[in-house]
């Protein structure tokens, strides 16, 4: 009779259990929750970068545009108006130059020449006017009296008849270099300055020689100085260097500068460049995602709520995103922000970005 009474007592003593036993399944999930790293995600993408090597330089004349100045007679320099590396305008005197006596003597020689060649042809024409001159000498007369004026003439040329001589800027340009000082005695021909016109300036770089190989004239350049204002200028590489430097133990390369460089670039100007070369395609990741240690570059991806460490290389460190290769899964999203705080295989819960 007892037994009846007990069996419903007993149900609800279970069912209590149960409910019970439910209850404290979800802060056990929470808590599992609450230990995950909370992260931003991103997909992976494949993109088209382009491989860069990067060098280093400065700016220069062209030695293909450039010149050296100097005259055909010796002389003294009297004074300098410029410095080397100056800029100057078309007309703007750089120097002065007094004329070495023998050119002042050998001008004043060829004045005398000139005027007895004018009075003998004059003699010699009075004499044919009266017969007592053959037209032969009269011809030889008038070409003593040419050959006169062409020698005063080429004298005059060399400055013989100037008391100084200054010397000009041919357009503008830059003063590369100075080879002579104050109150130094030239001799006829030798140089006196360096002189680059504007826009004549191009980058003479250096790059590793390992990089050599991958290098072209007719590749794209892309220049910053690395003082001042940050403009980029666009150049053409030239020229790449066949044999390492020895004082800097890098391959000479150099780079045709755009005409628009000059405004703002002066000769000796140091710049940064990259020189774009083949183009590849990689995984488009953001830098931030990108880590580094003693194994490598490496980033996370999520799997199955866990974070995957990926050991990547880096292929395109300039911008952001960075181009990468490695074994990254096309279907898994890459862990942007909160990857310091993970260890491989770490719980994550994430946000797509």
């Amino acid at each position: 009779m007892n037994r009846p009474a007990t069996l419903p007592v007993l149900c609800v003593v279970l069912l209590c259990g149960l409910l019970s036993g439910c209850g404290k399944a979800a802060p056990d999930d929470d808590e599992a929750a609450a230990g995950a790293v909370a992260v931003t995600t991103t997909a992976p993408v494949q993109q088209t970068f382009h491989d860069s090597i990067e060098a280093w330089g400065s700016a220069a004349g062209d030695p293909q545009r450039a010149r050296s100045i100097s005259l055909g007679h010796g002389g003294q320099v009297s004074a300098l108006q410029v410095t080397a590396g100056q800029s100057v305008k078309r007309g703007q005197p750089l120097l002065t130059i007094t004329p070495d006596p023998v050119a002042r003597s050998a001008y004043q020689q060829a004045q005398t020449a000139l005027s007895l060649a004018t009075g003998e042809l004059a003699r010699t024409e009075q004499l044919a006017s009266q017969r007592l001159a053959t037209q032969s000498q009269l011809a030889t007369a008038r070409k003593a009296l040419a050959d006169a004026q062409s020698a005063l003439a080429a004298q005059r040329a060399l400055g013989g008849d100037a008391a100084t001589e200054t010397i000009d800027a041919p357009t503008d340009g830059v003063v590369t270099g100075l080879q002579v000082g104050l109150g130094e005695r030239v001799a006829a021909n030798a140089p006196l300055l360096s002189f680059t016109p504007t826009h004549a300036l191009l980058a003479v770089l250096g790059v590793q020689p390992e990089d050599g190989a991958r290098l072209h004239p007719g590749l794209s350049v892309q220049l910053q100085p690395v003082y001042g204002a940050r403009e980029t200028f666009a150049g053409t590489l030239r020229m790449v260097g066949q044999s390492i430097d020895p004082q800097t133990h890098l391959l000479n390369a150099q780079v045709e500068l755009p005409a628009t460089a000059s405004a703002s670039l002066v000769a000796g100007a140091p710049l940064d460049a990259q020189i774009r070369t083949a183009d590849f395609s990689a995984w488009s990741v953001p830098r931030a995602a990108v880590l580094h240690d003693e194994h490598g570059d490496y980033l996370f991806q999520v799997e199955q709520g866990h974070a995957k460490r990926v050991n990547v290389k880096l292929r395109s460190a300039q911008g952001d995103p960075v181009g990468v290769d490695g074994p990254l899964d096309a279907k898994a999203k890459i862990i942007v922000l909160g990857v310091y705080e993970l260890n491989d295989g770490d719980a994550v819960r994430e946000s797509a970005k």
